[in-house]
């Protein structure tokens, strides 16, 4: 009765929901380029006729850039196994639509999935028949799970997590939700002591996987590696400075961020990788603003003095690391939530965070109790750990404690893939 009652409450709220985020949607595309990616996807209308597509394939599910790449990660070493396996990636937003779309693989279909209204789901799943679906650490849509359960889909859910927010807010609504979750066939969690929550939600115990985590894996997936063009740029600014690099920066952290890296080190280039690349005029004001010359990584052109690199570009932020002395994680000091630190881990490269790494838990209270990472809650501490994080004999020793800290999630996408039934 209470998932009856649910359902119609959803069922009710979704189109009221969507009619107040479609303004915000409509800004955020135009910001974002999206307008040019076949959106009409959302709404499960396609423009080829659907004899050109595929059929029988196994589809991946991934909202935003980072699950995109998590994604590609796990098709990638699927397609080892099994060369002829064919793919589907269906992406929520313009951005992830791209760097799936750019990542070239052979036979893989990018798409968007479809919003959550039946008959969206319908035709989505009429179009493609896929053999499964596979969340990857996305939400589990109502609609979709409900429809692919009436045609025998197999629906399972990787990388699963839980921050403490989300358990907290689980917990006050299991009883209502039980009846979604006990519609996954696998369920796949990063950290053992999740396993509980999952329970709690309906989800048989059979069905839940401590596999580790898909992201924090060190094996299954592209390390970042240099680029020639890359150290062209930096050795414009001075050949053999020392880089200090902010990965995935959010609004108002650019600048602030920018002189602690100065007043740390006079000598150092300050590296700013915003998060999102069409905050590019907003973090070129904000820098300029504060008395840097700012090169854009898309319009480079010789620096002059006191400038810094901005890097405005999607899906380079990987290799970019592999050119850092240090990495400070955005999203930390004046937002929160945090960001990926696992690929400062796989670069071998010291890691400075603020207080605020929400989404990174355990990993990132695992990496602070190893030493392997330095936590920093205001410009003084972020400027000490900077200074401190430059000292190659501090550097070396915190590199090789993270390194043992990731390991413990070494052959979490072998474990997934055998879930998946990945020969």
């Amino acid at each position: 009765m209470r998932w009856f009652a649910a359902l119609i409450v959803y069922r009710i709220l979704l189109p009221l929901l969507f009619l107040a985020a479609f303004p915000g949607w409509l800004v955020k595309m135009l910001r974002r380029g999206g307008f040019g990616t076949l959106l009409g996807e959302r709404a499960a209308v396609y423009g080829e006729p659907v004899d050109f597509e595929l059929s029988g394939a196994v589809h991946l599910h991934a909202v935003s850039v980072g699950e995109v790449m998590l994604a590609l990660k796990l098709i990638r070493a699927w397609r080892v196994r099994e060369p002829e396996r064919r793919f589907v990636l269906a992406t929520g937003t313009a951005t992830g639509h791209a760097v799936a779309t750019a990542a070239g693989i052979p036979g893989l279909r990018v798409t968007y999935a479809p919003l959550d209204f039946p008959s969206m789901v319908r035709r989505y799943l009429d179009r493609f028949e896929p053999r499964r679906i596979v969340l990857v650490e996305g939400e589990a849509w109502p609609h979709l799970l409900i429809e692919c359960r009436r045609r025998g889909i197999p629906v399972s859910l990787v990388n699963a997590r839980m921050s403490p927010r989300s358990a907290r807010r689980y917990r006050k609504y299991a009883a209502w939700l039980r009846p979604l979750f006990r519609m996954l066939e696998a369920v796949a969690v990063q950290e053992a002591e999740d396993m509980e929550i999952w329970k709690l939600l309906g989800v048989r115990p059979e069905r839940i996987h401590h596999t580790g985590s898909l992201k924090f894996d060190p094996a299954g997936g592209a390390r970042p590696e240099k680029r020639p063009e890359f150290q062209e740029m930096l050795d414009a600014f001075g050949e053999n400075r020392r880089v200090v690099l902010a990965a995935s920066t959010h609004t108002g952290e650019d600048a602030w961020i920018a002189n602690v890296i100065r007043e740390a080190a006079s000598d150092a280039l300050p590296v700013i990788v915003p998060r999102h690349a069409e905050r590019r005029s907003e973090v070129r004001a904000e820098l300029e603003k504060a008395g840097f010359g700012v090169v854009l990584r898309s319009a480079f052109h010789p620096p002059a003095e006191r400038a810094l690199l901005v890097v405005d570009s999607t899906g380079e932020l990987r290799d970019w690391t592999a050119h850092a002395d240090v990495v400070v994680i955005g999203k930390s000091f004046l937002a929160t939530g945090g960001q990926n630190p696992a690929e400062a881990i796989l670069a071998r490269k010291p890691l400075v965070c603020g207080p605020h790494m929400e989404n990174f838990q355990p990993l990132i209270s695992q990496l602070v109790a190893a030493k392997a990472c330095l936590s920093a809650d205001g410009p003084d501490a972020l400027r000490e750990a900077i200074r401190r994080a430059l000292d190659p004999a501090v550097a070396n020793n915190m590199i090789d404690q993270a390194a043992k800290v990731l390991a413990t999630h070494e052959g979490a996408t072998g474990r997934i893939l055998c879930l998946l039934g990945a020969d």
